[in-house]
């Protein structure tokens, strides 16, 4: 008697599912997804061969521009519940006789490194539009006569003491100027400070 043979049928899989799953979790992340603010101005670090990797977060970064011009930026620490970098401006508010909004202080509370005279930073608050705002980054007064970096650092200092500063300097920037922002940090008793540099790959070479 002949065997009965049945039919073999393909396996299917519905893919719509996974589909549908696959578009929700892409509009989630999308919506949820926070870029990084645009820095003041492009650094161009020069190379070393050190590997020692920068902290993310509690950080007071000075950026020196190759024309010179000096940014800052600063994080809101470790401490979630205050935001340093509020506290700070309401601080400089207060030295320049100047008053901020709610909205304003949230809004520098969220940007990134700037760099202006604090007489500008309102007007820089409250434009949008991003080429209109990069004209604001004249960079921040380092002269004996108005030195307002210097506050910025006292300020910064005393809301999170804690920080760890970082000196980003341009390749082409003059070495007078980060030495000068190096006297700034030391007259508020920083002593202790990273240089910014991009990690420059050893070649291998053959053995003799």
């Amino acid at each position: 008697m002949p065997k009965i043979k049945l039919p073999v049928k393909t396996p299917h899989i519905d893919m719509t599912p996974m589909v549908d799953l696959f578009a929700l979790l892409l509009t989630f992340f999308m919506l949820t997804t926070s870029f990084r603010p645009q820095e003041a101005t492009v650094i161009d670090s020069p190379n070393s061969i050190s590997e020692k990797v920068a902290p993310e977060k509690n950080v007071i970064t000075i950026l020196v521009g190759k024309d010179n011009k000096v940014y800052l930026n600063f994080d809101n620490g470790l401490d979630t519940s205050v935001s340093i970098r509020e506290e700070v401006l309401k601080k400089v508010a207060e030295q320049f006789n100047l008053k901020f909004t709610d909205k304003e202080l949230k809004t520098f509370s969220t940007n990134s490194s700037f760099g202006m005279p604090a007489n500008r930073l309102k007007a820089w608050l409250n434009t949008e539009d991003s080429k209109e705002r990069e004209k604001f980054q004249t960079g921040i007064p380092i002269d004996s006569t108005d030195n307002q970096l210097n506050l910025w650092v006292r300020f910064i200092r005393i809301q999170n003491p804690n920080a760890v500063v970082a000196i980003k300097g341009d390749a082409e920037a003059d070495f007078k100027v980060v030495k000068h922002v190096m006297d700034i940090l030391q007259d508020n008793q920083v002593n202790k400070f990273n240089l910014v540099t991009n990690l420059m790959k050893e070649e291998a070479k053959p053995e003799e």
